[in-house]
Order: structure tokens, then sequence, then C-alpha cells
């Protein structure tokens, strides 16, 4: 009897160890999975826009003070710029991209061309400088106000982009609709060409001044860019806040004179699941070396001003530095 008893212990302590080596073994796997997903990555996508835009300018700084910064191998990609990096950010295809403020607002919300397309993410790093709208036409062109649009062929930028969406809200506020003029689909590059060979006649372009597009037009070609009309530019922020008053410097582009529209912010947006550590570096690799920055853009581009105008979640990495630089 007491043979059977101390077998049926002995027994029931092998099934005891069994039990808690399992157990043992299912807790590394966690701690594991844990590991993985807060490690650092070996590279990372910085989506930009075309070639001739500013984010594509300033993207290829942005990549070589984070690779340096960071010892994380960074790389800055042509996109189609901040409608198609907030999707590329959704689906994988980066970490982090540029996008305007209120392509960033609608990707979170759900509303514009992100209709029933929520994108939930994606956080934001840091505020940069301001996009300016710019109704671009040539002197040749004869076009002198936003009435003069009517029947021509103007460039808006590709349908869900953030141009096109800036085109359709500052015709509006002028009383136009995109059926009143010959909407063309073209990026920057493509708009220049198309203005200079007089193939289209205006284009709308949004970027910071000066864009390089622009410039190279205005090298061979004399460049007019169209003001907005008088309490226009209050009656657009009235009823689209995240717009903002802004200026075409005189002496930009060779105006004789300061014009006036109005800007977006650009920014920079990340994938939520970043570790917390990397993106607070990635932060500061940019923020903490403006002065490397030699894009006229540049001085706009600040820790004090990092969080100013965001209209969506930012990411503990960058509140962290942000926070730490007030």
């Amino acid at each position: 009897m007491k043979k059977k008893q101390f077998r049926l212990l002995m027994l029931l302590s092998a099934f005891a160890l069994l039990i808690l080596a399992a157990c043992g073994t299912g807790s590394k796997d966690t701690d594991k999975g844990d590991s993985t997903a807060s490690e650092k990555p070996k590279f990372l996508n910085l989506l930009t826009g075309g070639t001739q835009g500013t984010y594509y300018a300033l993207g290829g700084t942005f990549a070589d003070l984070i690779s340096k910064e960071t010892d994380i191998k960074t790389t800055a990609e042509v996109s189609q710029a901040s409608a198609a990096n907030m999707t590329a950010l959704q689906e994988g295809k980066g970490e982090i991209a540029f996008v305007q403020s209120d392509i960033a607002y609608y990707a979170t919300e759900g509303t514009m061309m992100f209709e029933g397309k929520k994108i939930d993410s994606i956080a934001a790093l840091g505020a940069l400088y301001p996009e300016t709208v710019q109704l671009v036409t040539t002197e040749a062109s004869g076009i002198k106000t936003y009435a003069d649009l009517k029947g021509k062929k103007v460039s808006v930028g590709a349908p869900g982009s953030g141009t096109y969406a800036n085109a359709e809200q500052l015709l509006e506020i002028h009383g136009l609709k995109m059926d009143d003029i010959k909407a063309q689909n073209l990026d920057f590059g493509e708009s220049t060409d198309g203005l200079q060979s007089g193939q289209i006649d205006a284009a709308f372009i949004t970027a910071g001044t000066p864009t390089g597009a622009v410039e190279a037009l205005n090298a061979t070609t004399k460049v007019n860019i169209i003001g907005m009309d008088a309490g226009k530019a209050d009656e657009l922020i009235a009823k689209y806040p995240y717009y903002a008053k802004d200026t075409v410097k005189a002496g930009t582009y060779g105006l004789a004179n300061d014009t006036e529209t109005v800007s977006v912010l650009a920014m920079l947006a990340v994938k939520k699941d970043l570790p917390e550590d990397v993106v607070y570096s990635m932060t500061k690799a940019i923020y903490d070396n403006t002065d490397k920055i030699s894009h006229a853009k540049g001085e706009f581009i600040n820790a004090k001003t990092g969080l100013e105008g965001i209209s969506i979640d930012v990411h503990p990495g960058a509140q962290k530095y942000f926070d730490e630089n007030k």
C-alpha cells in the first residue's frame, strides 16, 4: 500500500514539473515577443514627395541626420506625397513621412479622400514649416485673378492628393468648381513643364516657398503668382480652420510685390508602433540639428514650435522630446 502511495506521489510530482516547464517555456516566448516588439529597427523608410518638391529636398537631409544620430540607416524615398504617404504608412511601406496637416487630419478622422478608409496607425512626430498654396501662371497666360481661370487648363494635382483638396477649396471660396475649369492631374514637375510649353494655363502647387519646380520655371519663363481676392482668405479660414494666412514675398521667383495667399502646415508623421526611444532619437536628430538644414525652410523648423498646429495625436517619443525642450 505504501509503495502504491509512493508511486502515485512520484507520478503527481512529475506531472507538476511538466506543467511548470510548459509554463516557463510560454513565459520565455512571451518575453521574446515583447522584446522583438520594442527592438530598434535596422532600417527606416522616409516617404517624401516628387523630386522637384520641398519634401524631397528636405527628406535627404532628414534621412542623413537620422542615420548619423541614431545609427539606423534611413532612406528618403520619392512618393506621391501627403495622401499617398498616409496610406503607405498604414500599409507598412514606410515608417516616417512628410504630410500636410490637413491631410493628416482627414486620414485620422476618415473624412474627405479617406472617407470609409480611416487610418489609425499614425501619430505626429512634429511640425515643420508653412506650405504655401501657390496658384502659378505665366505672364503670357493673361491670368490675373481666380475669375480668369474659368474655362482654362489648370493643374490641380492628383485626385485625392493634398494639392487637389487645396485647389478644390480655394476654387470653392472664389465661387468656382472643378467643372468650371479644365482640370489637369499633374505633379509639380509636369505642371511647370506644361506651363513652360503652354499646354496648361495655371497650376496649383502646395509647397514651401521657394519651390524648386517654380524656380526652375522662372529661369526660362516669367512667372506670376495669383493672389486671393480680398477677404477670401478670412472666409476660407472660417470654414477650414487648418489654413493660415501666408504671403509669397516680393523677390521670390522675381515677383515685384508681395502676393497674399494661404498655407497649411508641413509636418512629419510616424507609425504609432515605433518604439518610444526610437522616435525620441529621430525627433532629437532633426530638431537638435536644424543648423545643418541648408534649405530655406530650415529657418522655420524649431523645437519650440514643434507641436504648433498639430491636429492629430503626438507619438509619446516625440512628446517626450518636446516636453524637454519647451
